[in-house]
């Protein structure tokens, strides 16, 4: 519970000092600034590694699972801060991790469950696909938030503390082609390590992730081939983070919490 509150309070300390940093309108949050945001991350891995030791192996039903992606999603932004002009994203993150790692303690302690190293394989690709591609659609929503103020010449407060948009939306396509990889690699090792798809309940999350995959692919090739940029990329972003969302937190939402299956 100690872990718990330090990696809380020091998640919400850092979004508190990264949102004082946009109000003057700064170039950006020093590098030592990032290093409170580094710790928290830290101790929020701890929380996991000490519960799974007591319980004896890795839980990652559904609120470990969506604390695990709040995790990667706040590692991603100290990587991605520590090197620009990032601090918009750690006051939307830190306090999306915070929330994730407080429910996870209340109601997410529950039984290992029993994979191999298979399945441990395709559950760890993945919760970092969810967690980047998460950081993608914020970033694509800062972007889109960014043009649209540039088009009305309306540019003042925290999005004057934003990259430039040319290089806002160059970490948007980097991030979301490190996440189509680990998506392809997700789907990938469940087609070669999952039995039985309708038994293990898995037929409509394979579904949605495959259109998720089509959805940011298509968006991918549309950038290299046409040049996608603002609005369109935004709308094929979003549309395809719903369908990886739904995939599997809006699936597993049903299974585990409302149908009680494990």
């Amino acid at each position: 519970m100690t872990i718990v509150l330090i990696a809380s309070v020091l998640y919400l300390l850092s979004a508190a000092l990264l949102a004082r940093r946009l109000a003057q309108a700064g170039p950006g949050a020093s590098p030592a600034l990032w290093a409170v945001p580094a710790v928290a991350t830290v101790l929020h891995a701890t929380a996991h590694l000490l519960a799974w030791r007591e319980a004896g192996g890795a839980n990652l039903h559904f609120f470990s699972a969506l604390s695990l992606v709040g995790l990667g999603m706040a590692a991603l932004t100290v990587l991605v801060g520590m090197r620009g002009r990032m601090a918009a994203l750690g006051v939307i993150v830190f306090p999306i991790a915070t929330a994730t790692l407080l429910l996870y303690h209340g109601f997410g302690r529950q039984d290992p469950q029993p994979l191999g190293w298979q399945g441990q394989l395709h559950a760890w690709c993945a919760l970092l696909a969810y967690a980047t591609l998460a950081v993608a659609a914020l970033l694509a929503i800062l972007s889109w938030s960014q043009e649209r103020a540039l088009r009305r010449r309306r540019l003042h407060g925290w999005l004057r503390a934003l990259p430039p948009l040319v290089e806002l939306e160059t970490l948007l396509f980097r991030t979301i082609t490190v996440g189509f990889i680990l998506l392809t690699a997700t789907l990938l090792s469940g087609a070669l390590f999952v039995e039985d798809l309708l038994a293990q309940h898995l037929a409509h999350k394979t579904v949605f992730s495959v259109l998720s995959w089509l959805g940011f692919g298509a968006l991918l090739v549309g950038r290299w081939r046409y040049g996608w940029r603002g609005v369109k990329a935004v709308r094929w972003t979003l549309i395809a983070m719903t369908l990886l969302v739904l995939a599997f937190f809006g699936s597993n939402l049903v299974l585990e919490l409302m149908l009680q299956r494990r």
